[in-house]
């Protein structure tokens, strides 16, 4: 795209029909709000300036990025005004594209053949056209005889229009570029219409001042999916989804069961991983080559290495570093840190502690606010108790200790390189490196204590 445009995004409007506090354009597909999907698809396809167009009070400014400039339409109702309120972003020398921020699923190749058609047909207008949906209720295209948009016939209401209007399958999907100045001057011109200056209120002033109209028409009809409602959402979020996968399945990831898995626009996956059946992957999770992720395992904003194994997992706000085993069934909350070779095993809790290369947690263990060494061996039932009743303290487990089975840690204690915990123990005090810590009472055993309790009556 030569001298990238200026793009300018339609946000303003909560969308009732969400039933929602949340503004329309806000809500999210595979994670990305909506708007920032349109935003991502200008920028792919060159726009230099993104500027949404958004109404005080509505809550969407206070919620984009840096890189997206805000006008706020503060007078006036309808698309047209809505434009005008982005006057001091429009080059009158430049090429201007307006878009839909509840159109979340327009391409940047759509963007791109937009605007090369506008610059190669030198329009001061350019349509976004399809004749693959039902026509009913939209806008139809009458071309002239140069191929040409001669006007648009609207058939939201149908009573009085003729027939051979009617007929034509050709509709306007509402993604438009124009020539700057010929907008502003337009839509200057333009009338109200029941109180609300309309952005296709341009396009006939265009013409009637002698400018060319184009059309760019498409196959794709997902660029005219709006969504005005959750079932709307729903409908996008699908389309969206296996976009996402059919585009990591060709970058080298394998699902066998597509239809199960949920994963964002953020996510990032090597070659050669599989994610199986039921796996969710949210925000910007990155996940490395050789890896097997699932099934039934959900991870969030994590960082899982190459050859990972995560199975019937949770992980979230965590990194797993290369070859680590995880699960099944095991939690690793936010700042788990699991070294590589590493096995948390099954119904394990890990939160806020470095477990150490070639580490092994195989099974039912609470680790928390804890450093634990490479190669230890922390066995069956062990507990971190980080917690004093006010304040959070670190335990450490030295390089290559290995604990007995249901042993807890009274934090802050440190048990150095290679000593051993004897099960059931209670570790209040430090253990030094190579030593054995041991602290269980007494055993007593009462002889005939079953024959005197089967005795009574």
């Amino acid at each position: 795209m030569a001298a990238g445009p200026t793009v300018l995004i339609m946000a303003a409007g909560h969308g009732t029909r969400m039933k929602s506090s949340l503004p329309k354009v806000l809500h999210p597909v595979c994670g990305r709000p909506m708007l920032l999907w349109v935003a991502a698809a200008a920028r792919a396809a060159g726009a230099e300036r993104v500027v949404a167009i958004t109404r005080p009070g509505e809550g969407v400014a206070e919620h984009l990025p840096e890189d997206i400039e805000t006008a706020e339409q503060t007078e006036g109702e309808g698309t047209g005004s809505a434009v005008l309120a982005a006057r001091e972003a429009i080059d009158r020398d430049g090429t201007v594209l307006v878009l839909s921020g509840d159109n979340p699923l327009i391409a940047s190749e759509l963007i791109e053949g937009i605007v090369a058609t506008h610059q190669e047909q030198q329009a001061k207008a350019t349509l976004l056209t399809t004749s693959r949906l039902d026509p009913t209720g939209y806008g139809r295209i009458v071309r002239g005889a140069d191929g040409g948009v001669e006007k648009i016939v609207e058939t939201k209401h149908t009573d009085g229009v003729p027939e051979e209007y009617l007929a034509i399958r050709e509709i306007n999907i509402g993604a438009y570029a124009f020539h700057g100045g010929a907008l502003l001057d337009a839509l200057d011109r333009a009338d109200e219409e029941r109180g609300e200056r309309y952005l296709t209120a341009a396009l006939p002033l265009i013409l009637e001042s002698g400018g060319r109209i184009a059309p760019f028409e498409t196959d794709d009809v997902s660029s005219a999916m709006g969504v005005n409602n959750r079932a709307d959402l729903m409908d996008v979020e699908r389309h969206a989804r296996s976009a996402l996968l059919r585009a990591h399945a060709r970058a080298g990831v394998s699902f066998p069961n597509p239809e199960t898995v949920t994963i964002d626009a953020e996510v990032e996956i090597g070659e050669d991983t599989v994610i199986e059946p039921g796996t969710t992957l949210r925000g910007p999770t990155v996940i490395g080559a050789g890896a097997t992720i699932g099934p039934g395992t959900t991870v969030e904003n994590s960082e899982i290495g190459d050859g990972v194994s995560v199975l019937h997992s949770y992980l979230t706000h965590c990194v797993v570093h290369d070859r680590a085993s995880i699960g099944p069934f095991a939690y690793l909350r936010p700042k788990a840190d699991i070294g590589a070779d590493a096995k948390v095993g099954t119904y394990v809790e890990v939160k806020n502690s470095v477990i150490g290369a070639g580490a092994k947690i195989p099974h039912l263990s609470y680790i928390g606010d804890a450093d634990v060494g490479e190669g230890a061996n922390v066995a069956a039932g062990n507990i971190t108790a980080n917690y004093d009743g006010r304040d959070k303290h670190r335990t450490t487990i030295g390089a290559r200790v290995r604990t007995g089975v249901n042993t807890s840690f009274v934090a802050p204690v440190t048990v150095g390189e290679g000593a051993y915990i004897g099960a059931g123990s209670v570790i209040v005090d430090d253990v030094p490196a190579g030593a054995l810590g041991i602290s269980r009472p007494e055993q007593k055993n009462v002889e005939g204590f079953a024959e005197r309790v089967e005795k009574k009556p």
